[in-house]
């Protein structure tokens, strides 16, 4: 259930992180390197909130130190996602839209998912 919720929680994190990325390159007319890190941010704070209090629950240890590996975590995901999608548009000439998928599966089931379960949103057992 928990692999389930998380994937919901990275959906919508994801949609508004994808949806960011667009606008900030095809309204704002910057680059989709930096424009992933905007989009990335604005979807981290969707993902934390939601996975913190319905994915995983995990209200046991304070918000401060449970955000800030969450925020190592999402910058790690960041650079991978723009350092991915970067090589693959210019190796393949794709279009970024179409990369930037590709790279977001594997970076949330390999990276992010591994981390949030295990690291950031591991159930405090307090004695």
């Amino acid at each position: 259930m928990v692999f389930l919720r998380a994937q919901v929680s990275a959906f919508f994190g994801g949609i508004i992180d994808y949806l960011v990325m667009l606008y900030c390159v095809e309204f704002l007319h910057i680059h989709y390197i930096p424009a992933i890190a905007v989009g990335g941010l604005v979807g981290a704070v969707v993902n934390y909130t939601i996975s913190r209090y319905w994915a995983f629950n995990s209200k046991n240890e304070s918000i401060a130190k449970q955000f800030l590996k969450y925020a190592v975590v999402s910058i790690g995901s960041i650079i991978l996602k723009s350092t991915g999608t970067f090589i693959l548009t210019e190796t393949t000439n794709l279009d970024y839209k179409l990369t930037r998928l590709v790279i977001d599966g594997i970076v949330a089931f390999g990276f992010n998912f591994t981390l949030q379960k295990f690291w950031v949103f591991k159930k405090v057992k307090h004695i």
